[in-house]
């Protein structure tokens, strides 16, 4: 596939200003140029471009925001001056396995002031004597020379490595899986109170079972007793009359 139908396939209805990422690795260059992309994608951030046949990037359109650019495994072997004409803020820049031969063809490269990696492995260039050291010094803004900075420490995903402009999203996206997975342990603990308060109920309604028990039982009692005494009170009414009656007879 030719790199225009690339570009268009890429854009899945979208409009060039939409687009923050474009990767068109493995596709076809027309003449070993750059072609079907143009300076509308004023928002692009990060472009692939790996193994397309390139030999120059002399026709890359003016790209204002793109901070990170693949080129790797292209067969360029000079004119960099266009990437600091038109990528003024381009932090990482990966040229491995180009024709890059020797330090002159680098010194374009001065002028992109916030470059902070660098990548080129596989380049003939790597094979001069005090290869990094060189390059750290004929370019002082570097942090970064194929992974690793002046103190041979590796960089960082973060810093090293060109991953596109998808990590925050990732990020939010674990963030929302953490939140719902907080959510589901709570509910498991709401669960266990409803249960224990449906136990606690029914304990309750048990205790007043047996206290409506007991209270016809005391009931029972009251009425006994009452009945006891009225026996009593026509046992006492009945020996009165008695008396009046040998009273009278005497």
């Amino acid at each position: 596939m030719d790199m225009k139908k690339r570009i268009h396939l890429e854009l899945r209805n979208r409009t060039p200003s939409d687009v923050r990422e474009l990767v068109l690795d493995n596709c076809r260059s027309n003449e070993g140029k750059i072609e079907g992309l143009t300076a509308e994608f004023v928002n692009l951030e990060f472009l692939s471009l790996i193994n397309v046949g390139l030999l120059s990037v002399s026709n890359l359109p003016q790209l204002g925001k793109l901070k990170k650019l693949e080129l790797s495994d292209n067969r360029i072997s000079g004119c960099l001056d266009v990437l600091a004409e038109k990528l003024p803020n381009l932090t990482h820049l990966n040229l491995s396995g180009n024709k890059l031969k020797d330090l002159s063809t680098l010194e374009p490269l001065k002028k992109l002031d916030h470059l902070k990696s660098l990548d080129l492995f596989n380049c003939e260039v790597t094979n001069l004597n005090d290869y990094r050291e060189s390059v750290f010094r004929l370019l002082p803004q570097l942090t970064y020379l194929d992974g690793y900075d002046t103190e041979d420490r590796e960089a960082s995903d973060s810093d090293g490595e060109a991953d596109g402009v998808d990590d925050d999203e990732d990020e939010d996206g674990e963030e929302e899986e953490d939140e719902d997975g907080e959510e589901e342990v709570f509910d498991e603990d709401d669960d266990e109170d409803e249960d224990d308060e449906e136990g606690s109920g029914e304990e309750e309604e048990e205790d007043c079972g047996q206290d409506g028990e007991d209270d016809d039982d005391d009931d029972d009692d009251d009425e006994e007793e009452e009945q006891g005494g009225k026996g009593e009170k026509r046992k006492r009414e009945a020996d009165d009359e008695d008396d009046d009656d040998d009273d009278e007879d005497d």
